[in-house]
């Protein structure tokens, strides 16, 4: 089933969308255009506000219905199970990031994109500088010490070079990058556990399979992507 299709019927019944969390959320922010902030109600006057699960509990209950959402949008309206999704990445845990990796999941949904874990990635030893001449590209040296030789029954000093290398990109940068993948996939076991336990999802269903734990490492059963 592709992200944008419509709910389908059966005799009547509504059949919810079977989606893993990441397309869940590609769904929500991307499709949907859910905020990961909105308007505090009336009573609220506290700036930066944001919407909470109770509060959009407390929203449907005042309605007692809802427009059906998906890929044909009208207006301004975003589908009621794309704000608990928004409001569930919204209260992510310190512990996991907090706010930052809530932002983080957000930009990477709307996006329709999963974090740089620089695959293929290999660090290669290159010199720090290069210089080109008519001759072509070449390292640029410095000088690291002299050495008295003979030469011709001479003693001569001779400047000793050598070339600066790095390691590019360094391997570090690899490390970082891998992290920072972990740190997002496991905030994302957070959204996914969260969207199941609370049970307001009306026409999504979260299942459980997620991305690639480690993509750069063998496969893992049971990944999504």
């Amino acid at each position: 089933m592709s992200m944008q299709g419509r709910i389908t019927r059966t005799s009547g019944a509504k059949v919810k969308r079977v989606l893993g969390v990441q397309v869940a959320l590609e769904w929500a922010f991307r499709v949907e255009k859910a905020q990961l902030e909105l308007p505090p109600p009336e009573d609220v006057v506290e700036e930066g506000f944001g919407f909470g699960l109770e509060y959009v509990l407390m929203q449907r209950a005042a309605l007692g219905c809802k427009v059906d959402g998906g890929q044909h949008k009208m207006g301004s309206y975003t589908h009621a199970d794309a704000e608990v999704i928004a409001a569930t990445v919204a209260g992510m845990p310190d512990s996991l990031g907090g706010i930052r990796m809530a932002i983080r999941i957000t930009e990477l949904a709307r996006a329709g994109l999963t974090p740089d874990w620089m695959p293929g990635v290999v660090p290669r030893c290159v010199p720090v500088a290069t210089r080109q001449n008519q001759h072509g590209v070449r390292a640029v040296t410095e000088i690291v010490s002299t050495e008295r030789v003979l030469t011709r029954g001479k003693w001569r000093s001779v400047e000793v070079l050598a070339c600066p290398v790095t390691w590019r990109p360094h391997p570090e940068q690899i490390a970082s990058a891998r992290r920072g993948y972990e740190d997002w996939w496991q905030a994302l076991g957070w959204v996914r556990d969260g969207l199941v336990v609370c049970g307001m999802l009306r026409e999504v269903e979260v299942t459980a399979a997620m991305p690639r734990v480690r993509p750069w490492a063998a496969s893992s059963p049971g990944s999504e992507r």
